[in-house]
């Protein structure tokens, strides 16, 4: 089933795109550093310009002009992130945890064995997509939520790790779409067709969430990683959205 998301993830692609290509060029009459057939010294002679510097803004941005004692050559092996990627990753593990939460209920209080099943496939996704957001904050010394505990699966937290454990079930008004505490406990009190419908109206909300945050970072973040991440995240939940709501019409 082909889904797509909101015009603006296309949008934030090519301008991430465009970004990332050298972010300086010359003024003519000016040889540009790094041209084939250069050897190392005369790459490092040529990486500070004699004359002054057209340096482009990012999208939308004018361009300015830089003096030559003010240039700094792009790293365009750098990885470029901001807070707007760090506040993505850490929130949707948080998210993530949650639905991990709101599926295990389903093991044993769902009737119906669709609502059992896209459970179980929710848990398996999220869980594993949880390593990869962890992974990408340890790989920037940032800190990893402490529910996450260990990132091999074998933590209570971690996928395939047991249950997913219980969280504070806090409102948390800050992510979209995450459950708050008396909708929470609604549903751990249920049962059979009344959690069933709970749990899919309460998922379709989550859901609905996670793929705002996914557009938002897609529009503000500069990771390409990030981005990656936000596509297969936003993609594959907008998809699960339709397919618990098609349940939900059929109860």
């Amino acid at each position: 089933m082909d889904v797509d998301l909101p015009p603006s993830h296309d949008v934030a692609r090519r301008a991430r795109r465009r970004w990332s290509a050298p972010a300086w060029v010359l003024v003519p009459g000016v040889l540009v550093a790094g041209l084939a057939g250069c050897t190392g010294d005369d790459a490092a002679a040529s990486s500070t310009p004699s004359s002054v510097v057209l340096q482009p803004g990012r999208p939308g941005e004018p361009a300015t002009t830089v003096a030559p004692e003010d240039f700094v050559p792009d790293d365009s092996t750098a990885p470029r992130w901001n807070q707007a990627d760090a506040d993505f990753v850490t929130h949707m593990i948080t998210h993530h945890l949650q639905a991990l939460e709101m599926a295990e209920l389903a093991v044993d209080r769902a009737e119906h064995e669709q609502v059992k099943a896209i459970a179980s496939r929710i848990y398996d996704t999220q869980g594993a997509e949880i390593h990869g957001l962890a992974a990408w904050l340890a790989e920037r010394d940032l800190p990893v939520p402490a529910d996450v505990e260990q990132l091999d699966g074998s933590g209570p937290r971690a996928p395939g790790g047991g249950h997913a454990g219980h969280g504070d079930h806090g409102d948390h008004g800050d992510m979209p779409g995450m459950i708050g505490a008396e909708q929470m406990a609604a549903l751990e009190a249920a049962s059979g067709p009344q959690f069933d419908r709970l749990f899919l109206e309460a998922m379709i909300e989550h859901h609905e969430g996670a793929v705002d945050m996914a557009v938002t970072v897609l529009t503000s973040g500069e990771d390409l990683r990030t981005e990656e991440l936000a596509n297969d995240i936003g993609a594959g939940q907008a998809a699960e959205i339709a397919r618990l709501q098609d349940i939900l019409d059929a109860l």
